[in-house]
């Protein structure tokens, strides 16, 4: 099975760029309610992914009691625990699976190594129950 079946377009999820500033994303967090984010560079590229957790472990440890200090720093300074992996949109749906088992979302990249979308695990499992 092709796994563009199960993509969500980027178009339709909210991603952030690697330029953006720590209090952009924590707005973006707060907003959309994500608990991870997929991170693009300026050319579309999938750089990494970065969850609340990692931004929660980053403020606590830099801590500064005015938000508009983090306009200045930019998100990739914010380390990150454990960030996902994307796909290939040519791997084999056995790959998807074993990397769906360890992330809540897979990041899909195309041939070129452009961010297009993501395969959630709750969309794997439902076309698995509606299999079966």
């Amino acid at each position: 099975m092709n796994i563009l079946f199960f993509l969500t377009p980027k178009s339709h999820i909210k991603v952030i760029e690697s330029t953006m500033s720590i209090r952009q994303v924590l707005e973006i967090f707060e907003h959309y309610r994500y608990s991870t984010l997929s991170i693009i560079d300026e050319k579309g590229k999938f750089v990494s992914t970065i969850s609340e957790g990692d931004l929660l472990y980053y403020l606590k440890n830099n801590l500064k009691f005015d938000l508009r200090s983090y306009e200045n720093i930019n998100i990739m300074e914010v380390p990150t625990y454990r960030p996902y992996k994307a796909i290939s949109v040519l791997e084999e749906m056995d790959a998807l699976i074993v990397k769906a088992m360890d992330q809540n979302f897979v990041p899909v990249i195309d041939d070129q190594g452009s961010f297009i979308g993501i395969i959630t695990r709750k969309s794997i499992i439902k076309y698995l129950m509606d299999k079966k």
